[in-house]
């Protein structure tokens, strides 16, 4: 593009960009002097910077893609996009609130730096990158340990790890490998969290009772075991089965409750469970976290009654 034509054809420098955004030096080869970017970059002006040297086309609020088209802009043609950003482009939920941060894996001899929202880290275990949807992000299992050794609490890590393993279909023991192969920095949380998922958990609710559980000096439960009848029919799979009292425990939430189906579907498997002889304990999730001990002295008690039962059934 010859000096000046940029100022007549808009829609072809906006093609040159990604997604509206672009390097100054680039704007600089296609024409654009220095001055006149950042004059346009000026408060009322036409364009914005993002980061140091990337200027957006436009001076609307940034879309989540722009953003992180303006972090690897600024990252370098090595960097790629790792943490909750490339977790939500592979299909997990959005991050909610404000586009946040952008976190960006690149090699350890690069030299860029941090800087505004866009975290760098330099790395000796550059991943195979995959591609979703245009952008080159870390596979799953590394992003999601990304983002979790960044964490400084239980419940975020929780909820990340257990919609990887949900939604995102991730084997609780491929996290595990990740975990292990990475650096210590960070890994206490998801490592802990993970020793709960791989005992069975599938929510956030059930890591919760398995905290809870951890409580009461009981003996371990199985977790989401299926259970028949002595002729083979389906009863329930639990949350938690004491086998050994013949106890189960559910952890039952308001929500799915509300519908009339679903609370037909819950009495119906309450009363498989009481026709099989075995005793059950309902306890909803909020519960776990707001009245743990409370909990804990419930779950006891039903199976010391259980336990009775048992014996004077004997």
């Amino acid at each position: 593009m010859r000096s000046g034509e940029w100022a007549r054809d808009h829609e072809a420098l906006y093609k040159l960009s990604r997604d509206g955004v672009i390097t100054v030096a680039r704007l600089v080869e296609f024409g654009v002097s220095k001055r006149t970017c950042y004059r346009r970059c000026q408060p009322g002006g036409r364009w914005q910077r993002l980061l140091p040297g990337v200027v957006l086309l436009g001076s609307g609020r940034p879309t989540r893609r722009q953003a992180v088209e303006g972090a690897l802009v600024y990252g370098g043609p090595e960097a790629i996009v790792t943490g909750i950003q490339a977790c939500h482009l592979q299909g997990l939920r959005e991050p909610k609130g404000d586009i946040g941060q952008v976190h960006l894996l690149v090699p350890s001899s690069c030299q860029v730096s941090s800087a505004e929202y866009v975290i760098v880290e330099r790395t000796t275990r550059m991943p195979r990158p995959v591609v979703a949807k245009g952008v080159l992000v870390a596979p799953l299992v590394r992003a999601v340990l990304d983002q979790c050794r960044r964490f400084t609490t239980r419940d975020p890590v929780r909820a990340l790890l257990t919609e990887a393993v949900q939604r995102g279909r991730l084997n609780p023991r491929a996290l595990t490998r990740e975990l292990e192969a990475g650096s210590d920095r960070g890994s206490a949380l998801p490592r802990e969290v993970l020793r709960d998922v791989l005992r069975g958990a599938r929510s956030v609710a059930e890591v919760d009772a398995m905290a809870v559980w951890r409580r009461t000096g009981l003996p371990e439960p199985l977790w989401n075991h299926e259970l028949r009848d002595i002729g083979g029919r389906y009863l329930g799979t639990p949350d938690g089965y004491f086998k050994k009292v013949r106890l189960v425990w559910e952890i039952d939430s308001y929500d799915f409750h509300f519908a009339k189906e679903d609370y037909a579907k819950t009495l119906d498997r309450n009363a498989r469970y009481a026709a099989a002889g075995i005793a059950v304990l309902q306890t909803l999730p909020s519960r776990l976290r707001s009245e743990p001990e409370e909990v804990a002295k419930e779950l006891r008690a039903a199976y010391w009654a259980a336990e009775t039962h048992l014996r004077r059934a004997a």
